[in-house]
């Protein structure tokens, strides 16, 4: 399948790599699928790019490459909705805030991860209530 990309042009993607957000994302609840794209291997950002805005894309990053003592617990709720069934099987991404003009100046959302089930391609951006996580935890100290 061919997607539009405001950032990357044309992009080819397989199907079976769109995730379905049945846990739409904050303030974005009528968008529902969305691709991650990996524009190089050097970087540890990777782009979620909506499949059907092309003009919206958030950069994302696993924590669990970071040095960061981070840990989430997940509602019955949320395991229900995403019809989680292998702990395994889960990837965790947080989007980041990369100011143009200051780089190092880059948050990350630890209050709001992104969680993926690889089993089902299903996701959902899920608010981790009580964590004491922030929305804009610095990156870089």
């Amino acid at each position: 399948m061919i997607i539009n990309t405001l950032r990357f042009g044309e992009v080819e993607v397989e199907e079976n790599r769109i995730f379905d957000f049945v846990l739409p994302i904050i303030g974005f609840d009528d968008l529902h699928k969305f691709v991650i794209i990996d524009p190089s291997q050097d970087t540890l950002f990777k782009w979620l790019q909506s499949v059907e805005e092309p003009d919206l894309a958030f950069p994302i990053i696993s924590v669990a490459s970071l040095d960061y003592d981070y840990s989430i617990d997940l509602t019955d709720s949320v395991i229900k909705s995403l019809d989680i069934t292998n702990a395994d099987s889960l990837l965790v991404m947080n989007i980041t805030s990369i100011p143009q003009d200051n780089p190092r100046g880059t948050t990350i959302n630890l209050l709001a991860p992104l969680i993926f089930n690889l089993d089902n391609q299903t996701a959902g951006q899920v608010v981790l209530s009580g964590s004491g996580y922030d929305i804009s935890h610095p990156m870089f100290k």
